[in-house]
C-alpha cells in the first residue's frame, strides 16, 4: 500500500471505524453485548490515542479519537448500567464508573507525555477488566449461541486497539517487554477468534465475506506489529492507520452478529 493510499484510508477510517452507534439506548441483549463489548475496545482505544499524541502520530487524528471515544465510552456506560437486567450486572456498571472516573482523569488531567503512561495503562487495564466482567454478564444473560459470537467479534476489535497501544507503549518505551508479550498472546488470541467466527454456523455469507475483507485487514496490520524493532515514524503511523482499519471491519462484523435474532 502506497503512503498516501495509507493517509487516506487512515481519513477513511476515522469517521467509519464506529458505524453501528446511531441508537440512543440498548434496544436487545444482542446490542447490550455488542455495546459493553465495544466498551472493552473504546478502553484500550483511548489508550492507544493518548499514547498516539504522546509520540506524535497523527496528532490530529489521534485528538479525535480520543475526544469520540470518550463521550461514546460516558454514552453507552449510562445506556447500559439503564438497561442492566440483574442486580449483578449494575454493580459491575457502578464499578465500572468509578475506574472510568479515574481513567479520564489519567487522560485528560494533564497533557499526553511519557512521565504518566504507567498510570494511564494501569487505569485503562482495571476499565478494559469491568468492561470484559460486564460483557461476560450480559452474554450470560442471553443465553444464547448467537451472545458467544457477539461477545467474541466485539473482542476483536479491542484486540486489535490492544496490540496497537501497546506497541506505540513499547516504542515509547514504556515497559517494552511486557508490551511485546502483550502483543504477542493478543495476536495468537486474534487468530484463534477468528477461526471461531469463520466456521459458526450463524455466519450469514455476508458475515464471512466481512470476515474476508478483515483477513486483508489483518495482513496490513500484523506487517506493521512486525516492525516494532524498525525505528522511525512510519511504522507508527502504518499501525495506527492499520487498527483503525481493522476496528472498523470487526465492528462491522460484531454488528451482523448482532442483528441475528434466533
Amino acid at each position: 500500500m502506497q503512503r498516501r493510499h495509507i493517509l487516506m484510508a487512515l481519513t477513511a477510517a476515522a469517521s467509519s471505524a464506529l458505524p453501528f452507534v446511531a441508537q440512543a439506548q440498548v434496544t436487545d441483549l444482542n446490542d447490550a453485548i455488542n455495546k459493553a463489548g465495544r466498551q472493552r475496545m473504546l478502553s484500550q482505544r483511548m489508550g492507544m490515542a493518548w499514547l498516539a499524541l504522546v509520540q506524535d502520530v497523527e496528532p490530529a487524528t489521534a485528538r479525535q479519537v480520543l475526544d469520540k471515544s470518550m463521550s461514546l465510552f460516558d454514552r453507552q456506560l449510562v445506556e447500559l448500567k439503564a438497561f442492566a437486567p440483574t442486580p449483578e450486572i449494575r454493580d459491575t456498571y457502578g464499578k465500572l464508573e468509578g475506574a472510568w472516573s479515574d481513567y479520564k482523569a489519567a487522560l485528560v488531567g494533564a497533557a499526553p507525555g511519557k512521565p504518566g503512561a504507567p498510570a494511564m495503562l494501569q487505569a485503562d487495564a482495571r476499565v478494559l477488566a469491568l468492561a470484559h466482567q460486564g460483557t461476560v454478564q450480559y452474554e450470560a444473560a442471553s443465553g444464547k449461541p448467537v451472545g458467544k459470537l457477539v461477545n467474541v467479534a466485539g473482542r476483536q476489535r479491542m484486540l486489535s486497539q490492544r496490540m496497537a497501544k501497546f506497541y506505540l507503549a513499547a516504542t515509547l518505551p514504556v515497559d517494552a517487554t511486557a508490551a511485546t508479550t502483550e502483543i504477542a498472546k493478543a495476536r495468537t488470541e486474534f487468530l484463534t477468534a477468528m477461526e471461531f467466527l469463520r466456521n459458526a454456523p450463524e455466519a450469514t455469507p455476508r458475515i464471512k465475506e466481512e470476515l474476508q475483507l478483515a483477513d486483508g485487514q489483518w495482513v496490513f496490520f500484523d506487517a506493521a506489529l512486525k516492525k516494532l524493532q524498525g525505528g522511525g515514524s512510519k511504522p507508527l503511523q502504518d499501525v495506527f492507520v492499520s487498527s483503525e482499519n481493522l476496528l472498523s471491519v470487526m465492528d462491522r462484523v460484531t454488528g451482523l452478529y448482532s442483528a441475528i435474532k434466533v
